[in-house]
């Protein structure tokens, strides 16, 4: 999930000027702060604007605006509940690309970055990798685009859903008021979310909203007594943004030489993150 060029027309240097605030306020508390991986964040980020100039859409750009060619209607966008359907529609279909980012290898190649970081801090928001537009996540929205929801205003929804999440990503925020805790993703469900131990991993896929993870049985709450380890199962170990970007992939073309048979290499591409393919 490269947020199609969110970052690109965000001001970044505002994005990392709060985190570094963040960064200050942890320091007066006594919380060694991991500046290296402030910096492999912001690498991430400014990567990730100069390819999006590059690349002026990419490919899912081009195939939103062929799926348009085939809408079903369109959508003036001039009624209090087109956009009311536009917000509930995006947080389903981030719910699914989300849930995939983490379930199928091909969309964790890029994903992995943004969970790549080992402490949670604000920096993590826009540690979102360089390769999204060619893992092609974002077709997920493809269905709003059939249904008449004018392209532009689909991806301005998508990137008020991941401008709304960097505040997610900080440990300072405590739980919230229940009722706030129940509807809406909070710092408190993210926390799960980024989590690598075992009894945490896949949960808590939400947006700006926590319930289609209720409805679908994927909101989890964090365990009494069982710190949550941030960063990947397999550690990068790494601050270098090429090689954030590139690990998986790297990973990847190795269990791919390792596969045998069609299934393999589809498990391989399109399985579970953890799969390896055996010998035979």
């Amino acid at each position: 999930m490269d947020g199609l060029g969110l970052f690109v027309g965000l001001p970044l240097l505002v994005l990392a000027a709060i985190a570094a605030v963040e960064a200050a306020w942890l320091a007066r508390r006594g919380v060694r702060y991991d500046w290296k991986g402030y910096w492999a964040s912001f690498g991430d980020a400014a990567g990730r604007a100069l390819l999006g100039l590059l690349i002026q859409g990419g490919v899912v750009g081009v195939l939103l605006f062929a799926i348009w060619e085939f809408r079903l209607t369109t959508i003036a966008m001039d009624q209090a509940w087109h956009w009311i359907a536009l917000f509930v529609g995006q947080e389903f279909c981030y719910y699914g690309m989300h849930r995939a980012d983490h379930r199928v290898r091909w969309f964790w190649l890029n994903h992995s970055v943004h969970h790549s970081a080992e402490q949670y801090n604000l920096s993590t928001a826009y540690r979102l990798g360089w390769t999204g537009k060619l893992t092609g996540a974002a077709l997920f929205f493809g269905p709003l685009v059939w249904l008449g929801f004018p392209v532009p205003y689909v991806v301005g929804a998508l990137a008020v859903n991941l401008l709304y999440q960097y505040w997610l990503h900080t440990e300072l925020v405590p739980r919230l008021p229940r009722a706030i805790e129940f509807v809406f993703n909070t710092p408190t469900h993210h926390r799960v979310h980024h989590a690598s131990n075992p009894e945490y991993l896949g949960c808590n896929y939400g947006g700006v909203l926590i319930v289609f993870d209720r409805l679908f049985g994927t909101c989890r709450e964090e365990i009494p007594g069982m710190p949550i380890r941030y960063g990947l199962v397999e550690p990068v170990r790494s601050y270098n943004p090429v090689t954030l970007a590139f690990h998986a992939w790297v990973k990847l073309g190795r269990d791919l030489r390792r596969a045998r048979g069609l299934r393999q290499l589809a498990m391989t591409l399109f399985g579970p993150p953890g799969y390896v393919p055996g010998d035979r």
